[in-house]
């Protein structure tokens, strides 16, 4: 294939959303926004990557309006006059190059504590109070025995007052002129946090089994739903991997995952985000289909895949034993577009290393080296 015909190339449409290319910029945490406001900068940077070709941007995690929502200061909000009129010029700068972008909503329940120092006096959000049972994972041995202590689990007004959190924080970004909404409903955070039976041991009508853990994400994205109307996109991250254990999965097998994803799509959700450590790793036993080509084949939404591509080591890999080297497994990822196993597919790190990555890849030039130390310490 030349740049020109790939099926990377193909435009979209997503609800209200027309998208020109299927390549998407990743979630990535940066923690760049003082006092929770994006300035000059925040919009720069993403400026540059819509003048690179890029079709949709999706930002960094932006916390709801909840005390516990977010435990870094410099992240991102998406409540308060600042920090709306801070978000309103970084869709202006997006929208003038041509690009399209939707803000990641944001809330890290059980990990409350894990990026910086908290009030110890605040009530994490945890639906059973537990941390989750820890195994593979990068957090410090001192970080897990203190996370590992129980708290009281969520209230039925603590989940009633998180579900109005986020429909307001979708609200604001459709008011300051996002072009839809994500969710991270992945990792290990809140919402992922009702999925996962080390997290949600609860009896009641938010836990038990699978139908009844997945109904507090879905009354998140019913709320919001309902709050920006038919056609404002939604996007919903979901992982099987947890930060608290790298091998947990939210299902064992392709009917546990449609019953997650079937009550999500129903409940909202356009596209469903895919988050795994490789865009090709097979999701289940016995068939090559990746993780985002199941919840295509299960739920018949428009899915993204995410996860080292362009690279040979995933990001906790990398991190772990160094800098991923390059791998060009660009055409392996074009076979999958084309095969229609799923529509999007979301790149972080090779973002940070490229602004211009969707001309780099339309020109079929080489891929860009990635290197943690500058990339991920800067607003290039």
């Amino acid at each position: 294939m030349t740049g020109e015909t790939s099926p990377l190339f193909r435009p979209l449409d997503i609800g209200s959303l027309h998208v020109g290319n299927r390549i998407v910029m990743a979630p990535m945490t940066r923690a760049h926004s003082p006092a929770g406001v994006p300035g000059p900068d925040i919009a720069a940077y993403y400026r540059r990557r819509a003048a690179g070709g890029t079709g949709l941007l999706v930002t960094e995690g932006v916390a709801i309006e909840h005390e516990t929502a977010v435990d870094n200061p410099d992240v991102p909000r998406m409540h308060g006059g600042a920090a709306l009129e801070g978000w309103s010029r970084v869709v202006e700068a997006v929208h003038g190059e041509g690009g399209k972008i939707v803000p990641q909503l944001w809330h890290v329940g059980p990990l409350w504590g894990a990026m910086s120092a908290v009030d110890p006096a605040l009530k994490p959000m945890r639906p059973s109070g537990t941390w989750g049972a820890p195994g593979t994972t990068s957090y410090s041995r001192d970080y897990v025995e203190r996370a590992r202590r129980p708290t009281e689990p969520m209230t039925d007004d603590d989940i009633a007052a998180v579900i109005e959190a986020y429909a307001t924080a979708a609200a604001n970004a459709q008011a300051v002129g996002f072009d839809g909404v994500a969710i991270h409903g992945g990792h290990g955070y809140l919402l992922d946090s009702f999925l996962w039976d080390s997290t949600n041991t609860r009896d009641d009508a938010w836990g038990g089994d699978l139908q009844r853990r997945v109904r507090f994400p879905a009354a998140v994205v019913a709320a919001i739903r309902a709050r920006v109307g038919p056609r404002f996109p939604i996007v919903f991250r979901f992982s099987q991997h947890k930060q608290q254990d790298y091998t947990a999965r939210i299902a064992e097998d392709h009917e546990q995952l449609g019953v997650i994803l079937r009550a999500l799509v129903d409940a909202g959700v356009d596209v469903l985000d895919a988050s795994a450590r490789r865009f090709d790793l097979p999701a289940f036993a016995g068939s090559d289909l990746s993780l985002a080509g199941w919840a295509k084949r299960l739920t018949g939404a428009a899915s993204m895949a995410v996860g080292s591509v362009g690279l040979g080591k995933s990001l906790r890999e990398s991190r772990i034993d160094g800098d991923a080297p390059r791998c060009d497994n660009i055409a392996e990822l074009e076979r999958r577009v084309a095969a229609g196993e799923f529509d999007l597919i979301a790149i972080g790190r090779l973002h940070l290393a490229a602004p211009d990555l969707a001309a780099t890849l339309r020109r079929r030039a080489t891929l860009p080296a990635y290197n943690r130390a500058v990339h991920e310490a800067h607003l290039i």
